[in-house]
């Protein structure tokens, strides 16, 4: 029978660290299904390190939203530690399918993916292992990048229409703007309107984190039919709801994304077949890795459905993950990866971002360097 293939007597990952560390905001930011954080309430990121027999260090990052998904920062950590870390150790950072092969046998996907946050922390760190190994950026090892630079999307969270129109403002710089909405159509409503008048007619992509029922969605997209710019409306009834998500999609006028509907190619195949979505947001975190995120991209494109880029506010690791990620995709719109706009602090140093365009990294790996000494001086 076929045998797994051995990893030689090259450089193989021989230890492997996690930490949690709370994050603080800089701006409150609440979704459609809760609060994310603010000034005096962190959100906890899960960094880990890997080291390969020749002393090559990978890095790699998740946040961990328990509201948004259903892993937390204690099952992250565990999952790693107990359950992939066994399966990762004496392998090469090469073998990112090998890891992702076992870690599916171990940790059942049932209908989606198993663990994806936890997995993506231990792929990101591989392919920066990898590409410092043999002095490649990421995006080589992905098949190279077709942008040198990525223009990026503001997020403003739900909140009064008056505070919405001020983070619009405040966020000039940007080049589309994602509201967040909460599945009160009224307030909603409002608020889409307090954003159009300070957009400067600049896309603005509705996400309502599966806050809503379809009847309410309708009176919210009648409410708001003349305002000018909205391109799409994302997610607004819940992950499961796949006969909603068709439905919906047959009845408005407003292009429909899915985001916590699907979240492998698996599911985004499900969703095309059922002619569930217009456009497909990508994120590393809930593919579980870079390689599987290409795969969701690939058979969106296939299926005719155009994609959105995002992240879950990521730290410098996984927002330069993603940089090396979405340089070599057909973007809808710009990429919502809010890290630097929302967080108190990146943990890294070598990212570039001007007139809010940021430059994809060209050194070895990820291409920045990460602050280890704070890392570990603030983690639980």
């Amino acid at each position: 029978m076929p045998t797994a293939p051995s990893t030689g007597n090259g450089s193989v990952i021989d230890r492997l660290e996690v930490f949690c560390v709370p994050v603080p905001f800089r701006h409150k930011f609440v979704l459609g299904s809760g609060a994310v954080g603010d000034r005096t309430h962190t959100g906890d990121v899960i960094f880990v390190k890997l080291t390969t027999s020749d002393g090559v260090v990978g890095w790699g990052e998740q946040r961990a939203l328990p509201s948004w998904s259903y892993e937390t920062p204690e099952t992250i950590m565990v999952v790693i530690e107990k359950h992939l870390a066994p399966l990762l150790i004496g392998l090469s950072p090469y073998d990112v399918e090998l890891f992702h092969r076992r870690a599916a046998k171990a940790l059942s996907p049932s209908v989606s993916n198993g663990f994806p946050f936890a997995r993506a922390a231990l792929d990101i760190a591989m392919h920066d292992a990898a590409g410092r190994a043999v002095g490649l950026p990421v995006h080589q090892l992905l098949g190279g990048r077709c942008t040198d630079e990525i223009a990026l999307c503001s997020a403003v969270g739900v909140d009064e229409p008056e505070r919405v129109a001020e983070r619009v403002t405040e966020s000039a710089a940007y080049h589309a703007y994602k509201i967040k909405i909460s599945g009160q159509a009224d307030a909603d409503a409002a608020a889409v309107r307090a954003a159009a008048d300070v957009a400067a007619g600049k896309p603005i992509w509705l996400d309502a984190n599966q806050s809503y029922r379809p009847a309410a969605l309708r009176q919210l997209l009648a409410a708001v039919r003349d305002v000018p710019g909205l391109f799409c409306i994302e997610q607004p009834v819940p992950s499961t709801d796949w006969a909603g998500m068709q439905r919906l999609r047959a009845d408005l006028e407003l292009p429909l994304a899915i985001d916590e509907g699907s979240f492998s190619a698996a599911d985004l195949a499900r969703t095309a077949v059922l002619g569930g979505a217009d456009l497909a947001v990508i994120k590393v975190c809930k593919s579980g890795g870079l390689r599987q995120a290409q795969r969701t991209a690939a058979v969106a494109q296939a299926h005719g459905i155009e994609l959105l880029a995002s992240g879950l506010t990521d730290c410098g690791v996984g927002f330069a993950a993603a940089l090396h990620l979405f340089s070599a995709m057909d973007l809808a719109l710009p990429a919502e990866l809010n890290g630097p706009e929302l967080l108190d602090h990146l943990f890294v140093d070598g990212l570039t971002i001007r007139d809010s365009v940021a430059t994809v990294p060209t050194g070895p790996g990820l291409g920045v360097e990460v602050d280890e000494e704070r890392i570990r001086g603030t983690a639980r």
